[in-house]
């Protein structure tokens, strides 16, 4: 690790195969703390390459253990985090409205490490254990149209790594990673990232697969559709700039999106939303994002997707589909 270090510190770049073999050699517990830490932080003083992004996906994606539920023809939510602006759980929120609506999720996430509540904190706490199980799995998918693969159960590097995540706490590549490397492999994806650059570095690999996708980044820095400006939506054919007008939403100040302090706080806005008792703002910012989501996975236009989402949170459907991953997802 420190020849590799010296190198990445003269701000020279790794090959595809280089950061193929080191993410390998992370799951095998080669380096130390400090050493994993001093990589991990590198990518916060310079940007990450296409070929690194690469290698690191394909390393993830070749070690973890496998969800063959292609059949389901599903789409995952997933932001990178590490926005820093402590919002509720859009994304994961967002998923049960998706899957109201008809559209099978396979919900990829893991617990906040720079934000208070991560998707596994706020499931967890509401009574969600997590499997690695594929029967458990694909029951969850057929009777409640969702399942949630928790990072760590399927991942051996992010198990390996976590301790120094949360020790940091603070955005690393893995959270760039985050979303690239579901281990369902869903051919539909919404993807938020906290920045363009990375946003473009997303569209350059996922236009290299066969994905239907919509990769997206707020302008004024959320990894998802904040409504509180305009929007980049990165998606197979091509990119675009929208303005919450042009999908029907309403434009929304940075306080409505407010996650509170505790997962307690981010448990209540989560259950006050689905039970159709969310703020106006609230609800329009799940909206957003399911709506968008729903467009892909269906192959309907945006505001078709907007409408499946508002019917599945005021019809009750959404709230159903999470009652019933309860019931399948607590022993």
């Amino acid at each position: 690790m420190k020849q590799v270090l010296d190198k990445l510190f003269k701000y020279q770049s790794l090959s595809r195969e280089e950061a193929f073999q080191i993410l390998s050699n992370l799951t095998t517990g080669k380096y130390n703390n400090s050493q994993m830490a001093a990589f991990m932080t590198v990518y916060l003083m310079r940007s990450i390459t296409v070929e690194e992004l690469e290698g690191f996906r394909d390393a993830m994606l070749e070690l973890c253990v496998k969800v063959p539920v292609a059949e389901y023809n599903g789409i995952d939510l997933c932001g990178t985090g590490g926005d820093g602006k402590n919002t509720f759980n859009i994304s994961t929120i967002s998923s049960f409205v998706v899957a109201g609506a008809g559209q099978n999720v396979v919900k990829h996430g893991n617990y906040g490490v720079s934000s208070v509540s991560g998707s596994s904190n706020v499931l967890e706490s509401m009574g969600a254990k997590f499997t690695n199980d594929i029967g458990t799995i694909k029951k969850s998918l057929d009777e409640a149209g969702i399942c949630f693969l928790h990072a760590p159960l399927f991942h051996p590097a992010m198990k390996n790594v976590g301790p120094v995540r949360r020790e940091l706490g603070i955005k690393t590549f893995f959270n760039m990673l985050g979303p690239m490397v579901n281990p369902a492999m869903p051919k539909n994806q919404l993807v938020g990232v906290f920045s363009l650059e990375l946003a473009r570095l997303y569209g350059y690999l996922y236009q290299k697969t066969d994905k239907h996708f919509v990769i997206l980044h707020a302008l004024d820095g959320y990894d998802e559709v904040s409504l509180t400006g305009g929007f980049k939506a990165i998606m197979n054919d091509h990119e675009e700039v929208f303005q919450p007008e042009d999908i029907g939403l309403k434009k929304l100040r940075a306080e409505d999106l407010y996650g509170g302090e505790t997962v307690e706080e981010a448990v209540a806005i989560f259950k006050s939303i689905l039970n159709n008792e969310g703020t106006e703002p609230q609800v329009e910012a799940i909206l957003a994002n399911a709506g968008l989501a729903i467009s892909v996975g269906k192959q309907i236009s945006i505001s078709e997707g907007i409408e499946a989402a508002r019917e599945s949170i005021k019809s009750g459907k959404a709230l159903q589909s999470f009652r019933k991953f309860l019931a399948v997802n607590n022993s």
